[in-house]
């Protein structure tokens, strides 16, 4: 799968563990930066990075690290047809794509350690939308309200 992925300087360290950890499990990464931890910068510059590749296409999935997770999730989700969903825990990675066709994964890297955080990914990218006909009902209200803004 190609996978985009994201960080400010707080979430540089996980950015880099993750990246390293779904190469070596076959998957092409993009990888939009920052390149370092040194030098603080504004996570919605990454998340927009991450979003906009994933709402065009260049890449099917996206992961975006910040310190909490809360600011990155924040502004991918300005972006139409991204949903991006704060996860810190393996149910919601799964659940958020099966129900909601959550299509953007957003990690606080200063809330979950770095096994937790390759679970959590793990269970975001092998999981698959539903299609039911609830999930695709409330999926198209989302759309709609989308559309309204």
């Amino acid at each position: 799968m190609k996978i985009s992925i994201g960080s400010d300087h707080a979430g540089y360290n996980l950015k880099k563990i993750i990246s390293d950890f779904l190469k070596n499990k076959g998957h092409e990464i993009i990888d939009v930066g920052t390149n370092s931890f040194e030098k603080s910068v504004d996570y919605p510059d990454f998340a927009k990075a991450v979003a906009l590749n994933v709402a065009e296409g260049k890449s099917e999935r996206g992961i975006i690290i910040c310190g909490s997770g809360v600011g990155a999730s924040i502004a991918a989700n300005k972006i139409k047809n991204i949903r991006a969903g704060l996860c810190h825990d393996t149910y919601s990675a799964h659940q958020g794509v099966e129900h909601d066709d959550m299509n953007v994964l957003c990690l606080g890297a200063r809330i979950v350690g770095e096994e937790l955080a390759k679970e959590i990914v793990s269970a975001f990218l092998s999981a698959k939308f539903s299609y039911e006909e609830r999930h695709m009902r409330r999926l198209e209200k989302i759309k709609k309200i989308e559309e309204e803004r």
